[in-house]
């Protein structure tokens, strides 16, 4: 029977994605505080965005939290990960595009990157760049919440106000968790509107 070899200094990709208020965060900040007991090196990012209820924090809905640095570019996260055996980031899907390079540019390095994000926007389309990222993945996590109306799985987004942007920072004030059949798909002339910059204030993932 041959023995596997195990190769050293191999990075690569993990991704936990899924709906808001299915423990998303949670998930991230468990495993990087494994790595922390691990003493290994580790780097953690979330965007400027995310200013919700830490400023230098990822922070779960049930109150878990983990120091981070903020960044507004996803280029950013290269540049303060050259030292790190892991990389985590939280709230993926407020990132440009380029975040999917980087996080590749990282895992070729020898590097593991944890990443955490929404992987379909309140209209229940695919929000980039998260997709691209469970592309490249060797390992990808979907969290479900519970529906708020019927209790089943959820993995819906349902915006309960008539903003018709993109991004919107929220936490239960904007959105609950749906299944499938109580997701209600918001009204098609909003369905066009751009992506936006929003005004962060409360939680989102």
């Amino acid at each position: 029977m041959m023995i596997p070899i195990i190769q050293r200094n191999v990075g690569w990709i993990e991704v936990i994605c899924g709906c808001m208020f299915s423990g998303k965060s949670e998930e991230l900040i468990r495993r990087l505080r494994r790595t922390l007991i691990a003493r290994q090196k580790v780097s953690i990012f979330k965007p400027k965005i995310d200013n919700r209820y830490s400023a230098n924090h990822i922070v779960s809905h049930s109150e878990n939290k983990i120091e981070s640095r903020v960044v507004e570019h996803s280029r950013e996260i290269l540049d303060g990960s050259l030292e790190s055996h892991v990389v985590g980031i939280d709230e993926a899907q407020f990132f440009d595009e380029e975040l999917v390079d980087v996080c590749i540019k990282l895992a070729n390095m020898g590097k593991r990157v944890i990443v955490a994000g929404l992987d379909m926007d309140y209209r229940s389309e695919p929000f980039q760049p998260m997709p691209k990222l469970m592309a490249v993945a060797e390992y990808v996590t979907k969290t479900q919440a519970i529906c708020v109306r019927c209790g089943n799985p959820a993995t819906f987004t349902q915006r309960t106000t008539q903003e018709a942007d993109q991004v919107v920072i929220g936490a239960q004030n904007i959105y609950e968790a749906r299944c499938r059949n109580c997701f209600e798909p918001p009204a098609p002339e909003t369905n066009n509107k751009p992506k936006a910059a929003a005004s962060a204030n409360h939680k989102t993932s």
